[in-house]
């Protein structure tokens, strides 16, 4: 499978700076697994929107947008599983 490319949002950078240290080399981790295989088996998609996909690190989601024909995937959110679906 070819290796797909890491973008990160500003909003997902944001984000990545309010979640507790302790989590952030666990998402880090997940996040990077995605250059691999950007629907790994814990993935699902996002009903409310086309073309966005999460995947769970405990108490965490990952939003994120795969584009498969440029091998890019976009990471938009990173939040707490009570906070994340507002606004999407």
């Amino acid at each position: 499978m070819d290796s797909y490319e890491i973008l990160w949002k500003h909003s997902a950078e944001q984000d990545l700076r309010k979640i507790d240290r302790q989590y952030i080399p666990q998402i880090i981790k997940v996040i990077e697994s995605l250059e691999t295989n950007p629907f790994p088996p814990q993935h699902q998609k996002l009903r409310s929107a086309e073309h966005f996909y999460r995947v769970r690190i405990g108490n965490y989601r990952v939003i994120y947008e795969v584009d498969s024909h440029s091998k890019v995937v976009f990471v938009y959110y990173i939040r707490h599983r009570k906070d994340v679906y507002r606004g999407l």
